[in-house]
């Protein structure tokens, strides 16, 4: 199955890669699927591709570092031709969830500073309702705990019963982005209205952002058994 879900991550990656072309100025995402489009990437340029990119987190610049791919700052860059990143859970509107990995403020931020997003997935991210995935909330580490009982009652408004946000934890201590804050993963199981609860969470006192990713991605990607399929955002 390991196997299976690299071959697809690959396939979505594949397809990423013919939507660039050379002077491009490139977001780089964060993710298992997001690092094999960086590869992939990479061996386009020693065929002779050329492009800049800006990176979406320290593990991601790592990564393009050692494979000798050009970086800049965004400030320089922006606005971007294209940022290709993954999702820990797509919708039919091109609606997203994204943060497991812990970088959705930068994520987002170069998402929004891109003429386009593609996000790259296997066909199993496309669910009908966002929320079975949690909901990564990044606070301000100054009053976190109380922060996330902010959300709670925000939560409960809006309908969502029996809510309560958990602390990300990793090797036994508060994980920590790279921008120095905290991570709530927050239990919806399913969002009915995306747009509403981006914008309540997004207007509470200590949250620095959400990985709730509305109005953003142009294209979804999506690999499975039977082949790679294309959405794309109505005009």
């Amino acid at each position: 199955m390991i196997q299976n879900a690299d071959t697809l991550k690959r396939a979505a990656a594949m397809r990423a890669a013919d939507l660039v072309q050379s002077g491009m100025k490139l977001g780089l995402g964060t993710g298992s699927t997001a690092e094999i489009f960086v590869e992939i990437l990479a061996d386009r340029m020693r065929g002779g591709l050329k492009i800049v990119g800006t990176p979406t987190s320290k593990r991601t610049e790592d990564k393009a570092r050692a494979l000798g791919i050009p970086l800049d700052d965004l400030d320089r860059l922006a606005p971007l031709d294209l940022t290709i990143d993954g999702a820990d859970e797509a919708d039919n509107d091109l609606n997203l969830i994204k943060g497991g990995g812990g970088a959705l403020l930068r994520e987002k931020i170069v998402a929004a500073s891109s003429k386009r997003m593609a996000v790259i997935a296997d066909e199993s991210k496309l669910v009908q309702h966002l929320g079975k995935f949690p909901l990564p909330v990044e606070v301000i580490v100054f009053g976190h705990a109380t922060t996330a009982h902010r959300i709670v009652p925000v939560a409960q408004k809006l309908g969502y019963k029996n809510f309560s946000p958990n602390l990300r934890m990793k090797d036994g201590a508060p994980y920590r982005t790279d921008s120095g804050n905290y991570i709530y993963d927050c239990p919806f199981d399913a969002i009915t209205d995306v747009a509403e609860l981006a914008a309540q969470i997004s207007q509470i006192t200590g949250v620095v952002e959400h990985g709730l990713f509305v109005g953003l991605a142009s294209s979804l990607i999506l690999a499975g058994p039977k082949g790679v399929k294309l959405i794309e955002r109505n005009a």
